[in-house]
């Protein structure tokens, strides 16, 4: 018996079909993947799935029997669990605290909190989660905080798992954990379906594949064994993707961008240790790393976000400093690891969000007034050429997927021709046709002379584009070399700061 079946799902919004005559099953005990663009219409099925929206014509049925979802509270009273990409945890409360709220066991008038801790703590142990019930979740990785949002699915009974784009704010170490955690839950008979668009870790984990294309679904419960991720990819975007190719360079110009004897302490802790880099024009450094080891530092840094304790940075051989707008009126891009956080203002429109930074340019403003038609034609450009998907740049971005709030960043700072380009994490939570354009224009802009840091925790997109690879491990740079140095075991040991060593800084 399948533990889900979704039959004739159609989903219409005022200017997009959502999802158009949907049929999707999942069987007990079974690893089921969702692949589609970004667009594609994964999240909104799971949505309908889990109550969060409802269809306009189709019907559900779990375990056999015909359902209403028409809110969360019914999805979960019927065992469907839901693992948002943007979690929701308290930070300041326990892993048991989160993981009770809404569901708290009583002792009179009071939360029972000794009975909740123990029956955590047995669940914990029984799937091998590895964290302390007692633990404040701001002491948590980010791979363990994503173990505490599965346990309150569980803890509320889900035999099935929705995990919304899983792997996407993990480290590399992080995914096969989790993949022990998904295989041990399948193993327990529940039932998980995973909403992404990485192929490879499809293939790894999934025991079928249904993909999804401008809501309509082009294959449903496809096994993944036999399929190749050339097959997958070609389902998912209509046409052969190439994300294998690479154009290294070897002849960079002079150097552009130079930082020495940076230092920063935050709250009395060391985070950067006398750092030192330099990128050249026409090439793009790699910055590989775990994650939790000054990455975002020293982003924050080279970006005039933060104030450093001691930094000597030059531009083009002169000093540079100051905020961020400074920054940027440098030539200094900047693609933000975290867009919600860093690089969007959701609750403002595409064409707003599309020059946020720049809108002072005299070609936006013209003695602080908008030009309205400029903002507009420019916004509806970029879009077009960005593959983003919307009806129109009007829209809100908080009405985008992911990977569309992505390319509306990315459109933004590639129009704008910086000198220098500090690309955190360009590729996260964009799907593999996004990858590729978003790959191919980085390589263009290397050749036009720019000057490129990459920060990434895809190790394969660092060794792909980077015609040199720096290893930050503990706030310092631990060895730098060229491109083809290292294989992938000899990086990761250079990652976990079980080696010292490489190149002299080119």
């Amino acid at each position: 018996m399948n533990a889900v079946e979704m039959h004739g799902i159609v989903k219409q919004y005022p200017l997009v079909r959502a999802l158009d005559n949907v049929n999707f099953e999942v069987e007990k005990g079974e690893i089921h993947s969702i692949l589609g663009e970004n667009g594609a219409g994964k999240s909104t099925l799971m949505n309908v799935l889990y109550g969060m929206t409802t269809c306009d014509e189709g019907e559900i049925l779990i375990d056999g029997k015909k359902v209403s979802i028409k809110h969360p509270s019914q999805a979960i009273a019927l065992g469907i669990g839901m693992v948002h990409q943007h979690f929701m945890l308290t930070p300041v409360m326990t892993v048991t605290e989160n993981i009770i709220v809404g569901s708290e066991p009583v002792k009179g008038p009071f939360v029972d909190y000794k009975t909740a801790s123990k029956k955590v703590a047995e669940m914990i142990e029984e799937y091998h989660f590895g964290i302390d019930a007692n633990a404040r979740v701001q002491t948590l990785s980010v791979g363990q905080q994503q173990r505490v949002e599965i346990l309150k699915a569980l803890y509320r009974g889900a035999n099935i798992l929705i995990l919304d784009e899983p792997t996407a704010v993990l480290t590399p170490q992080e995914v096969e954990e989790l993949f022990v955690v998904l295989r041990d839950l399948k193993a327990a008979g529940k039932s998980i379906i995973i909403i992404t668009h990485k192929l490879k870790e499809t293939q790894e984990i999934a025991d079928r594949v249904s993909v999804l294309r401008a809501g309509v679904m082009i294959d449903s419960g496809l096994p993944v064994k036999g399929c190749s991720i050339n097959d997958l990819a070609l389902m998912m975007v209509g046409r052969k993707v190439d994300l294998s190719f690479t154009r290294h360079r070897d002849d960079p110009g002079d150097v552009a961008f130079e930082v020495k004897d940076l230092n920063l302490t935050i709250q009395g802790v060391p985070v950067l240790k006398d750092l030192a880099l330099k990128v050249r024009k026409g090439q793009i450094l790699g910055i590989a790393g775990i994650e939790g080891n000054g990455q975002t530092e020293l982003i924050e840094v080279l970006t005039g976000l933060r104030k450093p304790d001691s930094m000597t940075l030059l531009k083009d051989g002169e000093p540079l400093s100051g905020n961020a707008a400074r920054f940027l009126s440098a030539g200094v891009g900047h693609i933000p690891e975290d867009r919600l956080k860093r690089g969007l203002v959701t609750p403002l429109s595409i064409e707003d969000n599309i020059i946020l930074g720049y809108h002072k340019l005299n070609k936006f403003a013209n003695r602080g007034i908008r030009k309205a038609g400029a903002i507009h034609s420019f916004a509806e450009e970029k879009v077009e050429e960005f593959k983003v998907k919307t009806p129109n740049v009007l829209e809100k971005c908080s009405s985008l997927s992911g990977g569309n709030q992505q390319k509306v960043i990315i459109a933004r700072v590639f129009s704008q021709d910086p000198d220098v380009l500090i690309a955190a994490q360009p590729t996260r939570g964009v799907d593999v046709g996004a990858q590729e354009f978003i790959h191919s224009r980085l390589l263009d802009l290397r050749d036009q002379g720019k000057a490129i840091i990459l920060i990434s925790a895809d190790l394969d997109e660092v060794r792909r584009l980077s015609d040199r690879v720096a290893v930050i491990y503990d706030g310092r740079i631990v060895a730098e070399s060229n491109h083809d140095e290292w294989d992938e075991m000899e990086l990761g040991l250079l990652m976990t700061g079980g080696k010292e060593g490489g190149g002299e800084s080119a």
